[in-house]
Formats: structure tokens, C-alpha cells, sequence
């Protein structure tokens, strides 16, 4: 699916582009990257066997010109499965390690329950102390 949406969180208006991941729209995901200052990247944890599609996948992604040092946010969704991997194996699955010229800080959460997201998003949103490239929260 596709949806654009004003949301306030923690004194900032973001404007967010949720732009599925089904393979039919990936192709589109270029259109909507100019200006970008914040790429949430949200991965299915429960789902092992396609962490590595989506780390190419999202490879790919940050290699685009609009994208060039843009911080990156990965959601570790559905931690409130049992079969969910924990966010540090997710972030080798993803090779999150070879992220050398952004930002970047992956989340576990919960959409389901909201576990996590606004964790993650307060960390990302507070620019005045950023994080370390590099670093990994869990």
C-alpha cells in the first residue's frame, strides 16, 4: 500500500511517506526520496528467511544519490512473536556493520502493541545529540 500522513512526535511535524514493500511497488521507492531527512526502514522479524532480500533490498535503497548520508531507522516489527529474531541478529543479517556514511540505530517494537516506536523515534528526532554512526540500540 501507500499512504502519506502529518504526524506530530515529540515537537516536530514529520511528514511520512509509508511506502510498501511489496515487490511490485519497490520499483516506485525512488520517486519519493528527494528531501528526505529520516529513512524508516521497517523489517518483519518473525520473518528470517528474507533478511537477506531485504538487506539487498535496502542496500540498494541507500546507495541512491537522494539518500547520500540521510540517517536510517530500521524497526524490528513484531516483537511480541515468539519466532521474532532479536535486533542484533537482524542487524548482521541486514550488514547493518558496513554502514559506514550514515547514521544509523535499529529499534525493536511492536507495532501491534506500539512497544518500541516511540523509543525509537524520540532517539532519531533528537538531532541536537545525535548518535554514533554506527551505533545499534536494542
Amino acid at each position: 500500500g501507500f499512504n502519506i500522513k502529518s504526524v506530530a512526535s515529540h515537537g516536530m511535524k514529520l511528514n511520512v511517506w509509508d511506502i510498501g514493500g511489496q515487490r511490485k511497488i519497490r520499483p516506485f521507492w525512488k520517486k519519493y526520496l528527494e528531501n528526505t531527512d529520516l529513512l524508516i526502514y521497517v523489517i518483519d522479524s518473525a520473518d528470517k528467511k528474507r533478511f537477506e532480500e531485504t538487506g539487498l533490498e535496502l542496500s540498494e535503497l541507500t546507495d541512491e544519490e537522494n539518500l547520500k548520508g540521510v540517517p536510517l531507522l530500521i524497526f524490528a516489527n513484531k516483537q511480541d512473536l515468539a519466532t521474532a529474531s532479536p535486533a542484533s541478529e537482524i542487524a548482521e543479517g541486514l550488514n547493518l556493520h558496513t554502514y559506514r556514511d550514515r547514521q544509523w540505530q535499529i529499534q525493536a517494537c511492536s507495532a501491534l502493541s506500539g512497544e518500541g516506536v516511540q523509543v525509537g523515534l524520540g532517539l532519531r528526532l533528537h538531532v541536537c545529540k545525535p548518535l554514533q554512526t554506527g551505533h545499534e540500540l536494542q
